[in-house]
């Protein structure tokens, strides 16, 4: 490409005062690649933000693998065996017991609503297998209680605490139904009922760890779900958790039956899925704009060819190369992409860091589980649009190039 090229694309770009419509368009071909690069930066970025979000909120209470077993309820007897035998494995990072179940949890009189309770053990170091105790706002995992009527402290989410006006210093009443005994003279099975205090809270900014769990020491909870020194399961951190659904596999053939690991892919596996059936629709949707563009630099390109028919014609009869026309109208649908498409970066960045950090647009967590919209630009995404872009305006001029290139010069020059 030479500078004569360039010279003579610059000069057709900017037109001339008889060409100021050829020029208009030209701007609106631009405008068109500049809001389509725009959207689909934000839109993916949005969808990556999403799916990042919900990743680390779900990790914080949930581990990467949970080692369960068949045929037994949420139940695990030979735990510390099985503990041992997952720490051998060397993608293992940290494994640790636990306990899940259900409760009725009252405080005061006239409210009670089901939460989860949570077992856990009091190890917040290296070994500590989710980051659920660096959200607690207030009290730790000894679950330390001063009052001696009492089964023991509990930590409660934030929202569940406001809801039920349960604060540090509380006492709540935990209805299990382990344990429940028949009662004759109701003719029915009674729960049995449990006194706990409010020893802190926590907050994780996910709506459903906030709202439904309850936290105390795996032996309170060991005694509060009837399992006696049985657990529901071990909690499994791993070096890498996107290896988790491999590592799981590993794990179960070593422990054989009547273990099972169930990984946090396969539990949340239909959102993440959704989301990413939903970045690609919104994808292609907004890749329409650019498209859109696309067909503006053919209809700028096509104009401009017949403007300036007299002058192709003058330059192919003084001996201009036809590989030469062709170069100079590509180039210009090129500028037009390359321009459009770094204009576009440079606003959908900028949008998409307002948007995140400024959460200027708030979301329900009932439904969403995050109460503001995240925008994360993944690189490798904003290459491929990048590319994607600038391969759609460029072929965009290969027709209009071609029509100029197969001008003939005497026709050009006589009817214009």
């Amino acid at each position: 490409m030479s500078r004569l090229d360039l010279k003579l694309a610059a000069r057709y770009l900017r037109g001339r005062r008889s060409s100021r419509m050829v020029s208009l368009i030209t701007l609106i071909a631009t405008g068109g690649v500049t809001v389509g690069v725009m959207a689909l930066i934000v839109v993916t970025g949005v969808m990556n933000g999403l799916q990042t979000e919900l990743r680390e909120k779900i990790l914080v209470a949930s581990p990467h693998l949970r080692i369960l077993t068949y045929g037994r309820g949420l139940r695990l007897d030979d735990w510390r065996g099985v503990e041992r035998r997952v720490l051998e494995n060397p993608e293992v990072v940290a494994a640790a017991p636990f306990v899940l179940s259900q409760g009725l949890i009252q405080a005061g009189a006239d409210y009670a609503e089901g939460v989860m309770v949570l077992g856990i053990e009091p190890d917040t170091g290296t070994r500590s297998v989710t980051s659920l105790p660096q959200h607690f706002l207030s009290g730790d995992l000894t679950f330390a209680t001063d009052q001696p009527d009492v089964d023991g402290g509990i930590v409660i989410g934030r929202r569940a605490a406001m809801r039920l006006t349960a604060f540090p210093g509380d006492r709540v009443t935990l209805l299990s139904p382990a344990g429940s005994k028949f009662n004759a003279a109701l003719g029915a099975y009674v729960p049995k009922w449990w006194i706990f205090e409010v020893v802190g809270s926590f907050e994780t900014g996910m709506y459903e760890y906030d709202n439904s769990y309850v936290v105390m020491s795996r032996q309170a909870a060991q005694r509060f779900a009837g399992l006696d020194t049985a657990v529901s399961g071990i909690e499994v951190r791993l070096k890498n958790a996107w290896e988790a659904q491999r590592v799981g596999a590993e794990l179960e053939t070593e422990l054989g039956y009547p273990y099972r690991a169930v990984d946090w892919q396969s539990l949340n596996g239909s959102l993440f899925q959704a989301l990413q059936l939903e970045k690609l629709a919104m994808g292609t949707i907004l890749l329409l704009i650019v498209v859109v563009a696309a067909f503006n630099i053919v209809s700028t390109l096509t104009m401009l060819v017949r403007d300036k028919t007299r002058e192709i014609g003058i330059l192919r009869a003084m001996g201009m190369p036809v590989q030469t026309i062709r170069r100079v109208f590509i180039l210009q649908g090129v500028v037009i992409g390359v321009v459009g498409t770094g204009l576009g970066t440079i606003l959908g960045l900028a949008l998409g860091r307002l948007v995140d950090q400024g959460k200027i647009i708030d979301l329900n967590p009932a439904i969403y589980f995050i109460d503001h919209l995240p925008v994360r630009v993944d690189p490798v995404d904003l290459v491929v649009i990048v590319v994607a872009s600038i391969a759609v305006a460029t072929a965009a001029t290969l027709y209009p190039a071609r029509q100029a290139a197969i001008l003939d010069p005497v026709d050009a020059i006589r009817y214009e």
